[in-house]
């Protein structure tokens, strides 16, 4: 029988070469002049640990094709050139002709349309090889091979096909093979983005997650029973990865054709066409991918690991940070436009910062659906130091401390009846939930240190004014502060470097591992702390001591004043937030920030000029304090996470920001570390303020705290 093999690459080299030596008559076609006159010239030669051998096959070009071909025509191009392949075969199968696709991906009806459907038989080839040169294929392995009619039918043209083709196997569920290898090839997608190996990637527990998820997205659709393939299968997605990693050790074929395309030969790739026909709302990780591999093609990333880890981060949004409410959008990967301190870190950012593209949400319903022209500054800083802003954020309605019920607020990780807290719970519990290390949020009472502390991360709030603002929507211009939610201190040090637009100073081992710190005992002393909190804050501060810190207790007439400044934070953000706010249509927002907004309504000239005068004493005060200390340190909070956000700034006295909000008040920075708890509480939080030029000094401190309380034992429970 006289066979045409259209595409000479890896699979239809191995397979033209084959039949060759078995005795078939064969004609190859092929688009590259190159390959032809290769192949024309030394023949087809197989290498590799399989077998070794060269036949001489004539070859030629699409268009020199015969104009009759009545003999099996089999398909081997990538699956982006099946229109050309289908169109240059339209019109040329004669008699029992027919064609056969042994290529990656859903390609029937693109050959059907050109053929007819009568005369397209199904391939499963799952064999790994790569053309080294033209007409010189390497043969990785042996692996599943079968071909079958797409109907099920078991009939004679695919039984005496599968008898020519070494290896080959007849299937009555071919589309099963297909659909099997359509999940296993996403899978080796995602892992081309990288520059790890294929067993690599598939045995790295670090992306088992988001390997699983990217098969069940695309098993999801198949509209038949997928199949067991070379380890894969269907029913044991946890299981196949590991027999995956093994099969593929064994394969001379380290890394998948698509890596190839990428990394080496620089040239398009099949993914669009293989994977961009999948329900991109049903399979938003596939939609991901083809993203990455794209921005890869056209030469705005490179194959690096990075990219998988951003595949990675996405996957733990929709399963980790989903269910707590804590996404407000998922921003695609966009160009890198810097290689700086943070390349390939994916950072969260607080939804009332402005992202190109993305519309500004504020967890309002009352926003416009328009995206945002530009980045505010901040997210361009990110950009420029290489990091993947890769999701906004959800927040309470415009950062005023209520969240919308069409909206909700963001629940907690570590109890989702508690709240994650306000107002930027969503970057906090991204954070704690494990789906990223670094996240932005917005602080004007105590909006970043107080979720830190209901979450058990890392929250600071800057020295006022270090961080640019341009480009978030303002709460109170007076008190706003940018800052940073991330899982450890040194998280916190880059991060804000690059916020800041300069250099953290450099440690290592000069850092001080001992430091004096004031202890606001008041505070630990108000009616606001419970029990718990004051427990483990004390704990903490005995584990200091005990490593050699020195511990002043603090007093000052600015500590027993915590009511009135409150209650100036209320006025000056009040009045603020209601000039904001003027003139906007407030008919949509939530009851209690409308209630804010008319709170600040009520504030008159001689209250908001009595506020800036409490402001400018309690500045004072602070900086007296601070005085003859590395750090002032007391609780972030009185209380672990409550249910629900607490009203703030319209006379509810709740305690929850009466720790924070001096610092916003005076702009000193201010950072929220959690302590250690006995197992199965919430989290608690200690807070620490340094000097308004120290920010860089406090987090030195912090970091030292850090490292002690990391040392210490798991406090037992003091019921």
């Amino acid at each position: 029988m006289r066979y045409v093999i259209v595409g000479s690459g890896a699979i239809g080299g191995t397979v033209a070469a084959g039949l060759v030596r078995d005795g078939h008559d064969v004609l190859v076609a092929d688009a590259d002049a190159r390959v032809v006159s290769a192949i024309n010239d030394a023949g087809l030669t197989v290498t590799g640990p399989v077998e070794n051998f060269t036949v001489s096959v004539r070859a030629v070009r699409p268009a020199d094709l015969p104009e009759k071909l009545d003999c099996p025509v089999l398909v081997a191009v990538k699956a982006h050139h099946t229109a050309a392949a289908a169109a240059s075969l339209a019109g040329r199968l004669d008699g029992s002709g027919y064609v056969v696709s042994l290529q990656n991906g859903l390609n029937t009806r693109a050959l059907a349309d050109a053929v007819g459907a009568s005369r397209v038989v199904e391939a499963c080839v799952n064999f790994g090889a790569d053309v080294t040169s033209p007409g010189v294929v390497l043969r990785g392995n042996r692996a599943t091979f079968v071909v079958g009619e797409t109907d099920g039918t078991i009939t004679d043209r695919v039984t005496a096909l599968a008898a020519d083709l070494a290896d080959a196997e007849v299937t009555g569920n071919v589309l099963g093979y297909i659909w099997a290898k359509e999940a296993y090839g996403a899978m080796l997608a995602a892992g081309a983005v990288s520059d790890l190996p294929i067993a690599d990637t598939l045995d790295d527990p670090a992306y088992r997650a988001l390997m699983i998820e990217i098969a069940r997205q695309v098993l999801a659709q198949a509209p038949v029973r997928p199949v067991p393939l070379d380890g894969f299968d269907p029913d044991d997605l946890e299981g196949s990865l590991t027999r995956l990693a093994v099969f593929n050790r064994g394969s001379a074929k380290s890394h998948s054709g698509i890596y190839r395309d990428l990394a080496l030969l620089h040239r398009p790739t099949e993914v669009t066409a293989i994977l961009g026909g999948l329900a991109s709302d049903r399979a938003p990780l596939i939609s991901r991918i083809i993203e990455l591999v794209t921005a890869i093609e056209q030469g705005h990333r490179v194959c690096e690991r990075a990219n998988l880890d951003l595949l990675a981060a996405y996957e733990r949004l929709d399963r980790l940070g989903r269910p707590l409410n804590a996404v407000a959008a998922v921003i695609g990967a966009p160009d890198r436009s810097g290689d700086g301190d943070l390349r390939g870190e994916q950072v969260a950012v607080k939804d009332i910062v402005s992202i190109a593209g993305v519309p500004t949400r504020c967890g309002s319903p009352a926003t416009s659906d328009e995206p945002a022209v530009q980045d505010a500054l901040i997210v361009r800083r990110l950009r420029e130091a290489g990091a993947d802003v890769f999701a906004a954020a959800q927040c309470l309605e415009f950062a005023a401390g209520f969240a919308h019920p069409q909206v909700g607020d963001t629940r907690n990780p570590r109890d989702v009846s508690r709240t994650s807290g306000g107002s930027s719970g969503g970057s906090a519990a991204v954070v704690a939930a494990g789906v990223c290390d670094l996240a932005l949020g917005t602080d004007t009472g105590g909006s970043i240190r107080i979720p830190a502390a209901y979450c058990g991360i890392v929250g600071l709030k800057p020295t006022y004014g270090l961080v640019p603002v341009s480009g978030i929507f303002p709460l109170s211009p007076r008190c706003d502060h940018a800052g940073t939610l991330t899982s450890t201190v040194a998280g916190t040090a880059r991060l804000l470097a690059v916020l800041a637009g300069r250099a953290a100073p450099s440690g290592g081992e000069t850092r001080r591992k001992r430091h004096t710190v004031g202890v606001l005992t008041t505070q630990l002393d108000d009616p606001s702390v419970t029990p718990v909190v004051r427990q483990a804050v004390r704990a903490a501060l005995g584990a200091l001591s005990g490593a050699g810190w020195e511990l002043l207790d603090l007093t000052g007439a600015w500590l027993d004043q915590l009511a009135r400044w409150e209650h100036a934070l209320g006025l000056i953000v009040g009045k603020e937030a209601c000039a904001v706010h003027a003139g906007r249509d407030t008919s949509r927002y939530s009851e209690g920030t409308r209630a804010l907004l008319g709170f600040g309504a009520g504030v008159t000239q001689a209250q908001f000029a009595r506020a800036l005068d409490d402001q400018a004493e309690l500045t004072a005060a602070v900086d007296l304090s601070l005085a003859g200390v590395d750090a002032l340190v007391g609780p972030t909070v009185g209380y672990q996470a409550p249910f629900e956000d607490p009203p703030f700034g319209i006379g509810d006295d709740n305690g929850e920001g009466r720790f924070t909000g001096p610092y916003n008040l005076t702009g000193h920075p201010a950072l929220s570390l959690p302590v250690p708890v006995p197992a199965g509480d919430l989290p608690a939080g200690i807070q620490f303020a340094g000097r308004r030029d120290g920010v860089f000094a406090l987090l030195e401190v912090a970091a030292a705290a850090e490292s002690v309380f990391n040392s210490m034992a798991v406090p037992t429970r003091k019921d």
